[in-house]
């Protein structure tokens, strides 16, 4: 059963997280272990495994970028930034995880990196470098920007994609479901490149 069929929800992104809660505490309290204490074994493992479905669920459905993650998952999407098998085979080579540079963000990127090398020369010499640091302050002031004109646009598809699923509109559907993977993966290469700049400045 997935998320959204647990809580008999819709494939929507848009949802009453208000009302989420409210489910979410009364599911809580049909499955706590004392309901269960004195029923056979097979019943209180049912139950607990159910209550662990439960947690993920509403942990996953009440945060709007892990829903549309999630949504995104059961539509046949594994975001090379999420996967699991790349995290797995990052950590077993020790290289870095494969990163997709969204193209316009290229000069930039390649120009934060130059800092960002220089930044971490300068800290293992013990210099400090206050028009470099100043640099990199306005950098991370752009990429932050950037994540929130992202987070805008990302809020406009989910309208889209809803709007699809209601109207079962599934050109819509599949243009809103491929442009969402785009900002996705965007906003989380820009929120690797904020904490890379933090790293380096040491904040």
């Amino acid at each position: 059963m997935d998320y959204f069929s647990f809580f008999n929800l819709p494939r929507r992104l848009a949802l009453d997280v208000v009302a989420l809660e409210k489910q979410f505490y009364v599911l809580s309290r049909k499955l706590h272990p004392d309901r269960f204490a004195s029923k056979p074994v097979a019943e209180q493992e049912a139950a607990l495994a159910e209550s662990s479905l439960l947690n993920d669920a509403y942990r996953t459905l009440k945060d709007p970028i892990a829903r549309t993650q999630y949504l995104l998952r059961l539509e046949g999407v594994e975001l090379e930034e999420q996967s699991k098998a790349a995290t797995d085979a990052a950590r077993a080579t020790g290289e870095q995880k494969k990163q997709i540079v969204p193209p316009e963000l290229l000069e930039e990127v390649f120009e934060l990196n130059m800092q960002l090398q220089e930044m971490r020369a300068a800290n293992k010499m013990g210099e400090d470098e206050p028009e470099l640091r100043r640099d990199l302050m306005t950098a991370k002031d752009t990429f932050d920007a950037k994540m929130v004109e992202t987070q805008a646009e990302l809020e406009g598809l989910w309208s889209v994609w809803d709007s699809g699923v209601d109207a079962g509109d599934e050109a819509a559907k599949s243009r809103a479901k491929d442009a969402m993977v785009v900002l996705l993966n965007k906003r989380s290469y820009l929120r690797n490149l904020v904490r890379d700049v933090n790293e380096a400045l040491g904040v």
